[in-house]
């Protein structure tokens, strides 16, 4: 299904290239308001979102961030907090590759829907209820969702920088087996604001301020009319909501 893309070339000569349609929608997180995860069936239920697998960390310093961010969390805010030190670590070392423990089917940092101190990830709530941004305390991987940057480099050594929905292909093989995925359906485009607004503070953090800024500023000065809505909405039978706020 068409996007529409806005592109912008940078001081360096590199180009960003933004997912128009996606970023000018009103997706957002719907975890414990009907998420049925990504599972290989309809797993509402268990309110386990897209942690069913646990999450995989990009290098050190990202490891780092979390153990310190670990050491934080208080028995009332982390579910399986006891559960960890009797593992030896939230953080471990899985053929080759380090990523959060799983425990009864999810990563270990998943408070269940059962739990007094409430349903979800333990990094995120405790992050907001200290007034910090979640995405200091959590995994990259799992902040960045649904946002992917990606990069090429031609043969001139120009690099171009392409910021998108994460796709179902961007779990590798799996993601062809879940029973659903959130950007593609309808049901998550219900925010009350665009994407780009919503997720202000994870963009920046992924193409810095001054394409933030760009893209920005040139979405707000065309018509919602010229840009596509998204194909999830495409399907809604209501129709597509604003795409952005002039």
């Amino acid at each position: 299904m068409p996007h529409d893309w806005v592109s912008f070339t940078d001081d360096d000569g590199d180009t960003w290239l933004f997912d128009a349609t996606f970023l000018c929608s009103r997706w957002t997180c719907i975890f414990g308001r009907g998420c049925r995860g990504v599972l290989d069936a309809d797993a509402t239920e268990l309110e386990q979102g897209c942690c069913s697998y646990g999450a995989h960390f990009a290098d050190a310093a990202d490891r780092s961030r979390v153990k310190a961010a670990t050491r934080r969390l208080t028995d009332e805010q982390w579910q399986y907090r006891g559960e960890a030190k009797r593992l030896g670590g939230a953080i471990h070392r899985d053929d080759g590759a380090w990523v959060t423990r799983l425990v009864d089917g999810a990563c270990i940092f998943l408070n269940r829907p059962d739990f007094p101190g409430g349903a979800g990830c333990a990094l995120h709530r405790a992050a907001l209820e200290v007034g910090e941004r979640p995405l200091d305390w959590k995994p990259e991987v799992c902040w960045q969702l649904p946002l992917r940057l990606t990069a090429t480099t031609d043969e001139n050594g120009r690099t171009t920088r392409t910021l998108r929905e994460w796709q179902r292909r961007d779990w590798g093989e799996g993601g062809l087996e879940f029973h659903w995925w959130c950007t593609e359906s309808h049901e998550a485009f219900v925010g009350d604001r665009p994407v780009y607004e919503e997720l202000a503070d994870e963009i920046i953090e992924l193409v810095g301020p001054e394409p933030y800024r760009w893209f920005v500023e040139h979405v707000r000065s065309r018509p919602r009319t010229q840009i596509l809505p998204h194909p999830a909405r495409r399907k809604d039978p209501q129709g597509d909501a604003p795409a952005h706020r002039r």
